[in-house]
Parts: C-alpha cells; sequence; structure tokens
C-alpha cells in the first residue's frame, strides 16, 4: 500500500525547514514594497498555521496505514475475517477521525482554502473505499464487487491527493521555500 502524502509532505517541510528563504530577506533583496512583504508575512503565517494543523492528522494517518501494510493484498475467504478486523477496529475508526479533524480546519488564505477543499475531498473517498472494503468481507464470502468499487475509490482519492500535494507544493514554492 503507497504510503500517505501527508507524511511525506511533513517530512519535506520538516527538510525544507534551512531551505526557507526568509520573507524579509526575500523582500529586501527585491525592494519590494511594504505593503507585499507584509502579504508574503502573512501568506507564510498562514501556511506554516496550516501544515501545523496537517501534523495533528498524521498520528491518525499513521495509525490506519501500518494497519493497512500488514493486510494481505490478496483478498481470501481465508484472510477476510482479519482484514475485517484491522478495518473494523483500527483503519476507519483512525480514517473517520483524521476527516472528521480535517473538515474542522478552515483556512482563511484562498489558495490554501482551495488546496484544503482538496484534500478534504480526497481523504473522505479515501475512507469511502475503505468502508466498501470493510462491506465487501463482512460476510462469509467476499463480495468482490464491493471491493472493485472500493478500489475505485482508493484509486480516485489518490488521484485527488496527488493533484492536492503538487498545489501545496506550488505554492509553498511561491512564498520561498525551494524544493
Amino acid at each position: 500500500m503507497k504510503k500517505s502524502w501527508i507524511i511525506s509532505l511533513i517530512t519535506s517541510f520538516v527538510l525544507l525547514g534551512g531551505v526557507l528563504l526568509s520573507p524579509a530577506t526575500s523582500a529586501d533583496a527585491a525592494k519590494v514594497a511594504t505593503s507585499t512583504y507584509s502579504d508574503l508575512d502573512q501568506s507564510y503565517a498562514e501556511f506554516k498555521e496550516y501544515t501545523n494543523q496537517l501534523f495533528v492528522l498524521e498520528t491518525y494517518e499513521a495509525k490506519a496505514f501500518t494497519a493497512l501494510e500488514s493486510i494481505d493484498t490478496q483478498v481470501t475467504s481465508t484472510n477476510r475475517k482479519s482484514m475485517y478486523l484491522k478495518l473494523t477496529n483500527t483503519v476507519i475508526p483512525n480514517y473517520t477521525k483524521l476527516v472528521s479533524k480535517a473538515k474542522q480546519i478552515k483556512p482563511t488564505n484562498p489558495q490554501i482554502k482551495k488546496i484544503h477543499a482538496t484534500f478534504v475531498k480526497a481523504s473522505y473517498t479515501q475512507l469511502e473505499g475503505y468502508l466498501l472494503y470493510q462491506k465487501a468481507v463482512s460476510k462469509n464470502k467476499v463480495n468482490y464487487t464491493l471491493l472493485k468499487q472500493g478500489n475505485a475509490k482508493v484509486n480516485t482519492a489518490s488521484v485527488l491527493m496527488d493533484q492536492c500535494e503538487q498545489q501545496l507544493y506550488a505554492y509553498a514554492r511561491s512564498l520561498g521555500y525551494d524544493s
């Protein structure tokens, strides 16, 4: 199972912290007007606040993905029950908390707000996929139709997460982060 983009994103920002261009230095070097500097300073603060809020979500995501990694990728009637229990007891509760807490984040910056909307949509779609997986393995006989639908949801979520990540990195670069 693919590791989550949030974990890699947060790690990247921590590692890039030393590469961050100081807004004051950038403003002085470019002789930017004071209003532009304060706009950049405010955008940087909003971005930092947003990424700090994402840090909180990482705990839930890490628990869910650790449990997912321990599940066999091939679903059979033999491992069905184990998969059901991991989805029911760990993956879905943690991912539900992640989605719930993500919905509570209310960025004020229009660009971050757009990025966050994509993130929430991706996370919710991912959760829907996991719920379909759970339903597919909840009976003695695996429902492969539901499993396939769950895979489609998870794949859609992956595409949305990739879009979100690209948008977030582009925004970070516009603030002076060097990737």
